[in-house]
């Protein structure tokens, strides 16, 4: 916390110097009470001492008071987070076949999905927020909009297909964002209003464009890519009738199974190039609090804000309690 005009902190040095006043009187009461001889005043006395702390609650509120009215004069500023002008986030989805795989349950996709709904409820109502699918090519489900209907029903409609073309794929998320945020400024940092989140689950199988290729089209474009890695290592695909080659399922053969391995190294880099960050999801829970993260983090800014009002507030009330506590306690107030 800062203050726009600290030197009036120095009206916090009435707290103090009440408080000493108030001890004072509080001695002198006591030295006079001692040169009574009449041992039924000296009784009462003793009695009303085991009650002073209850008395002294109305100068405690009433100090409390003091320094919240002391504070607020001095104008505190907080660091506070507010949703982005015109903020942005596409969450760019993986639905090669290899998200069929069960080793994170219900499905990979199942889980990924339940994520993406959590994190459409966390984020703040004013964001935009997109959908765009990938296999082998990007498709553009839901543009940027903060209709969180319409999202959450483009979600819903996700559904694994084959091949994995990353790099395309945050080619066309790119413009996408581009197209949402429109003119914007750029922060300190460089960065426009708008981020991606990428899912995915394997390592590029289709496309022109190289995953690396796409994060340096993000990283110009000024946009940060979040990339979450989900699967375990020892995810395998089931298939019977066909075989299973670069991402694509194709019909006639027999039944067997595939290894599908996440591939954090090249999600890291990604998220690395463009200013982001990886995460790793191996359960349905992980992804699910990494989308909860993101939700309440990203398309945000920190501005300094003055909460004078907030202090002033805290002022009022501690003096109507302390009032209030002179009723009840019988207490007094300097």
């Amino acid at each position: 916390m800062t203050f726009g005009s600290p030197y009036l902190l120095l009206l916090l040095l009435i707290v103090p110097a009440t408080a000493l006043a108030v001890w004072w009187l509080e001695r002198r009461r006591a030295r006079y009470a001692v040169a009574f001889t009449n041992l039924d005043v000296l009784a009462s006395v003793a009695a009303g001492s085991r009650r002073r702390w209850l008395t002294l609650l109305p100068l405690a509120l009433f100090l409390l008071a003091v320094t919240a009215a002391s504070a607020a004069v001095a104008r505190p500023r907080l660091n506070v987070q507010q949703p982005s002008d015109r903020a942005t986030v596409v969450l760019l989805v993986d639905v090669s076949g290899s998200m069929r795989s069960n080793d994170v349950k219900p499905s990979r996709l199942g889980a990924a999905q339940e994520a993406m709904t959590q994190f459409a409820e966390k984020i703040p109502k004013q964001v935009k927020i997109g959908l765009v699918a990938f296999s082998n090519g990007p498709e553009v489900l839901v543009t940027p909009t903060t209709d969180r209907g319409i999202l959450l029903e483009g979600i819903q409609l996700l559904s694994p297909e084959s091949g994995t073309a990353i790099g395309d794929a945050i080619g066309a998320t790119v413009q996408v964002v581009k197209a949402a945020v429109g003119d914007a400024p750029r922060n300190k940092q460089g960065k426009i209003p708008g981020t991606i989140v990428l899912l995915s689950d394997g390592a590029q199988t289709r496309g022109t464009l190289t995953p690396l290729q796409g994060a340096a089209l993000a990283k110009e474009a000024g946009i940060r890519i979040y990339t979450v890695v989900l699967g375990t290592n020892h995810g395998t695909l089931n298939f019977g009738g066909g075989y299973f080659s670069g991402g694509g399922f194709f019909g006639g053969g027999g039944g067997g199974s595939i290894a599908v391995r996440p591939d954090p190294v090249t999600l890291n880099a990604i998220a690395k190039d463009t200013g982001g960050k990886m995460f790793r999801a191996k359960t349905a829970a992980k992804v699910n609090n990494i989308y909860k993260q993101l939700g309440a983090s990203i398309a945000r800014r920190t501005v300094r804000r003055e909460v004078s009002s907030w202090f002033v507030g805290a002022a009022a009330l501690l003096l109507l309690a302390s009032l209030a506590a002179t009723r009840v306690t019988g207490g007094r107030l300097p």
